[in-house]
């Protein structure tokens, strides 16, 4: 996404209508996700949503005194839903980075996830323009690894293809439609490699750290004008931090540190 997995929208409700960012006790907090990312933001069977970034924006909202109310959204309409003031503020594992900062402004860290190419094992394919030349590597709308893919390989002979989201990108990548798919390290291993539908297939190569195109982590973005939100964001996640709770919900999915991720 780099994606945290789950959009949030803080939408300030109250009987005499909108207040003050400093007042949230009592608000509706309405949180856009996009629920096709484990371990970051997902589903459970009975469809109820999980996983770190949802835990993380509950937490948020736990230290706000504001109540949270889940909406759906795909990832590619994250921006352009925050700036329609379809919601408040974005906390869907979305990477800072200098493109995305000339439309809105950003918190201050909530983790990171470095990309890297998954292949079939025994492939013998490596992240670089030399390896994957008249290959197919599949990526998520809208995501840092689309952006990175298409401008640095899409342009040398790497046939970049882009799916709605990530279970899309996998299934392809299993019949064979793709040769490679390149994602956040963090959803790659716990959504997939991970997981059944995983086997036989194996990360190859380094992280890929261009700040060009992945930034310098994860942070919940907002509106450029929104400041007071942004500050009370960042008031509530050094809160957590510093108290625990944010180590609680890293150690519930990660056995490593996620906000130091490398």
């Amino acid at each position: 996404m780099n994606k945290m997995i789950a959009a949030i929208s803080l939408t300030l409700i109250s009987a005499s209508g909108l207040t003050g960012a400093a007042d949230w006790s009592g608000k509706v907090l309405r949180l856009g996700v996009d629920p096709s990312y484990p371990p970051l933001e997902y589903k459970n069977q009975d469809g109820s949503l999980t996983g770190f970034g949802v835990d993380i924006a509950q937490a948020l909202c736990d230290e706000l005194k504001a109540r949270c109310v889940w909406v759906e959204s795909s990832w590619d309409g994250m921006i352009p839903g925050l700036l329609a003031r379809k919601f408040d503020a974005i906390a869907s594992s979305m990477t800072v980075t200098a493109k995305r900062q000339e439309m809105i402004a950003f918190t201050d860290k909530v983790s990171n996830a470095p990309a890297r190419l998954v292949i079939k094992r025994g492939a013998n394919l490596q992240p670089t323009v030399e390896s994957l030349q008249g290959k197919r590597v599949g990526v998520e709308q809208g995501s840092t690894q689309e952006a990175f893919a298409k401008a640095v390989w899409g342009s040398k002979g790497v046939d970049v293809l882009s799916y709605q989201n990530q279970d899309q990108v996998y299934n392809d990548l299993v019949v064979g439609r793709l040769d490679a798919s390149l994602q956040g390290s963090i959803q790659a291993s716990y959504g997939f490699l991970n997981k059944p539908q995983g086997q036989g297939y194996e990360f190859s190569g380094a992280t890929l750290d261009n700040p060009k195109f992945f930034g310098v982590g994860d942070g919940i973005g907002v509106r450029k004008a929104d400041v007071e939100l942004r500050e009370d964001l960042n008031k509530a996640l050094a809160t957590i931090l510093a108290n625990g709770t944010y180590g609680r919900i890293n150690d519930k999915y990660f056995d490593f540190d996620v906000y130091g991720a490398k």
